[in-house]
């Protein structure tokens, strides 16, 4: 069973924890998962999150940060996302490739298409085939992260960088519907775990009908 699943949503979405719920849910079921992180997932990729994450690299230019983050894929695609999906198993990745055409596309107004040329190389073709949007307004992501972790570069971004992210988030989900699905990030966490099930369970069934999975 091969699958690429990403999780994308602004600070605050709850994907992280949904990412790890899935994870769990696909290795309950005795499915073969490879759950991972962007920026990260790499020795190398870590110590390039790091520098876009750390407080003290305030300066860091937007051009930088989108080559560091497409440094930190391509590494991460090479080493960990393409054996894994050879390997016919399924890879749970907390954001990709839309992160930064949301964040340095849009919010940082470099332009989509420019994003998508740096991360050509990048990706080596790799895309997910699912990919879940938790729609979480800047607001409402704050308000939820307000003490609930160490503050990093990305938290110190002025709020209308963050409403930029929103709406490029919003057009993505708009123009690449065949893997987007929007899930209102509002609902509880219980809630929005049903409805990824249901649609990675979907998936699963669509591509091997042989699969059981539990209801």
């Amino acid at each position: 069973m091969k699958l690429f699943i990403s999780f994308e949503g602004l600070e605050g979405s709850g994907k992280s924890t949904q990412v790890g719920l899935l994870g769990s849910r696909l290795k309950e079921e005795g499915i073969e998962t490879l759950v991972t992180r962007e920026p990260g997932g790499t020795r190398i990729g870590e110590l390039i999150r790091e520098i876009t994450h750390g407080r003290e690299n305030v300066d860091l230019t937007g051009v930088a940060e989108s080559y560091l983050m497409s440094a930190s894929r391509a590494q991460h695609v090479r080493e960990i996302i393409k054996p894994a999906l050879t390997a016919n198993k399924i890879v749970v990745c907390d954001r990709f490739l839309d992160s930064s055409l949301a964040y340095q596309g849009y919010g940082r107004e470099l332009g989509e298409e420019t994003i998508w040329q740096l991360n050509t190389l990048a990706i080596e073709g790799v895309l997910p085939d699912l990919t879940f949007f938790l729609d979480v307004s800047p607001a409402m992501g704050f308000a939820r992260r307000n003490g609930t972790k160490k503050i990093d570069r990305l938290d110190l971004q002025q709020k209308d960088f963050y409403q930029r992210v929103y709406e490029g988030y919003k057009k993505l989900a708009e123009k690449y519907t065949e893997r987007f699905v929007v899930i209102d990030g509002t609902k509880s966490v219980e809630e929005v775990a049903g409805i990824v099930w249901e649609q990675v369970k979907s998936k699963i069934k669509n591509q091997r009908s042989n699969t059981h999975i539990k209801e």
